[in-house]
């Protein structure tokens, strides 16, 4: 078999624009590295595209061979679902975007966060994206999305115009509102399952800048201070929203941050964000006017490539007072300053769009959390394992409170059922429409959806 697939690889390499790199060449470290230290089976090959019809290749090739298939956007997806043992589509020189003069981004299926805004800024025009510049777009739009301008425009998906796809069957088709309608519904919210995504069309919108930064209070103050930014939060406007939690701070210990984005009118922006400056003892405040791919970067300190990490996730239907007794108990049993908690609103016009238009599912007012234990894996299974029960521990205490399901982008493969509920009453239109764009499961590193049997399972 190994053979074969030598045969194939070597083959797949003399037609393609871009190339190849195998265990023991010089860029395969580049090629594999991703944001969380992959822990499983490393790829036979990793297939550089350049254009879609690499794609299609590269889909055939790993087809061929019968290995598994992933793609490699952002590679910022703590499972790790960017690499697999078998073929991986790196899609990071497909990286272009083009702003258009009707208001809309053409996207390349490898361009991340930073990429886009970077051409979006000068224009004084926003594309809606995620809160850190490091994530591949492409990967943030299928899942869903979350982001500082939520209230305001809604998810990133609900902001995809139309989307050009390497199927797994190898066509490659362009779906909009008009063209191919199902692959359409199911690409805002289902993930990579059903096919590869090698351009996007994104609706911009005018916004010149924001008002956004971090805040610092001490966690002895936690309680207080998260429960008066939730009063402050439940009835701000949509142009405000703001993350919470806790992170490490200079000597290792949590701090409690607040990270405010207003994206309305700077002088109603000073007044909206001067109540959560006053929430405690101010340790600091970065927050400024600034442009939208800035802001994006105001975790950068706290993100750290290359490190083994947990990632748990839960949906709530608001942050209130029981909530926030878990977060300030998770903060007294840290482990290490690699723990951290992250919240994201879900708001205003997201919350607005009916539960059926896309395959996201669930459409109103809530708080996504991030749970999140990193460390060096140098220091042994004993530094795993209390990681490991910290972040699950966390997680389940909100359980009696939590919505059903979780975000799809944060689950892994061990949780299908918790998949299945996050998509509700979308579920059952999913799994029908992977199985008629990827009967075989050829996708199956995406968000885990039931699909057709796999060829290893007829054989």
């Amino acid at each position: 078999m190994s053979g074969l697939i030598e045969r194939n690889l070597q083959r797949l390499g003399r037609q393609l624009q871009g190339q190849i790199s195998v265990p023991g060449d010089a860029g395969y470290a580049s090629a594999t590295a991703i944001w969380a230290k992959p822990t499983g089976a490393m790829p036979r090959a990793v297939v550089h595209c350049r254009t879609p019809q690499d794609v299609q290749l590269a889909i055939r090739g790993a087809r061929d061979c019968d290995v598994a298939l992933s793609v490699r956007g952002g590679g910022h997806d703590w499972v790790g679902r960017a690499l697999c043992d078998g073929i991986v589509i790196d899609l990071s020189l497909m990286n272009a975007v083009v702003v258009d003069r009707d208001g809309t981004a053409r996207i390349s299926g490898g361009a991340r966060v930073a990429d886009v805004l970077r051409a979006s800024d000068p224009l004084g025009l926003a594309a809606v994206a995620g809160s850190v510049g490091a994530v591949g777009m492409a990967g943030l739009t299928l899942g869903g999305g979350y982001g500082p301008l939520i209230g305001r425009y809604g998810l990133a998906l609900d902001n995809l115009v139309a989307a050009e796809v390497v199927l797994a069957d190898g066509r490659i088709v362009v779906a909009d509102s008009h063209n191919e309608e199902n692959l359409f519904w199911a690409l805002r919210g289902g993930g990579g399952n059903f096919g590869v995504v090698t351009k996007m069309r994104h609706r911009l919108h005018l916004l010149s800048n924001v008002r956004s930064g971090l805040i610092i209070y001490p966690s002895s103050e936690a309680k207080a201070v998260l429960e008066h930014c939730a009063e402050i939060l439940a009835s701000a406007p949509d142009e405000l929203t703001a993350q919470v939690g806790f992170v490490a701070g200079a000597d290792g210990a949590p701090v409690i941050f607040v990270a405010p984005t207003w994206c309305g009118s700077h002088a109603e922006g000073e007044v909206q964000i001067a109540p959560l400056l006053k929430l405690g003892t101010l340790l600091a405040n970065t927050v400024d006017v600034m442009s939208c791919g800035a802001s994006t970067a105001i975790f950068d300190a706290h993100i750290v490539n290359g490190q083994r990490t947990f990632m748990e996730t839960c949906w709530l239907p608001a942050l209130g007072s029981e909530s926030i007794e878990v977060f300030v108990e998770a903060m007294s049993k840290i482990v290490s300053a690699g723990c951290a908690m992250f919240t994201h609103e879900f708001k205003g016009a997201a919350s607005r769009v009916p539960e059926a238009a896309t395959a996201f599912g669930l459409r109103r007012d809530h708080v996504l959390v991030e749970i999140l234990a990193v460390f060096d894996d140098r220091l042994g299974k004993f530094e795993e394992q209390r990681h490991w029960q910290w972040a699950r521990a966390t997680r389940h205490a909100f359980d009696a409170m939590s919505l059903p399901g979780g975000y799809p982008n944060l689950l892994d493969a061990g949780e299908p059922g918790r998949v299945m509920k996050s998509y509700g009453r979308n579920a059952e239109r999913l799994i029908r429409t992977k199985r008629q764009y990827d009967s075989e499961n050829i996708l199956r590193s995406a968000i885990p959806l039931p699909a057709g049997e796999t060829k290893a399972e007829r054989a």
